[in-house]
């Protein structure tokens, strides 16, 4: 088995993969099994395209919220919350405390 080195590691929107593995199919004519399911779940539950994605997640890096980091982002337009409770519990499981008024800026910015 061969070794495989992780150079850097970079987070994407389903939006974002779903255009990728479209280019997949494309270049491929055809999917494997794990990438056709892949590809059916991101199109049955990914809402954005991946141009509003990729402006959205420049939006809300511009806010410059203090401990924000790229994968919050993406989880945040990944799930598109539409209140601040929804919006709260994305970032229960995380480590990360943002304050009332950064999160109000967020569901501003996606809204």
């Amino acid at each position: 088995m061969a070794n495989v080195e992780i150079v850097n590691e970079v987070p994407v929107t389903m939006a974002e993969l779903k255009e990728k593995i479209e280019e997949i199919k494309k270049r491929d004519k055809e999917l494997n099994i794990k990438a056709q399911k892949t590809y059916d779940y991101l199109a049955r539950f990914s809402e954005l395209k991946s141009k509003e994605a990729i402006k959205l997640k420049e939006e809300l890096t511009k806010l410059n919220i203090p401990r924000l980091k790229d994968r919050h982002i993406v989880k945040v337009l990944d799930i598109m919350p539409k209140d601040i409770e929804s919006l709260k519990l994305v970032f229960a499981g995380e480590n990360i405390t943002i304050k009332q008024e950064d999160i109000q800026k967020i569901l501003n910015a996606i809204k």
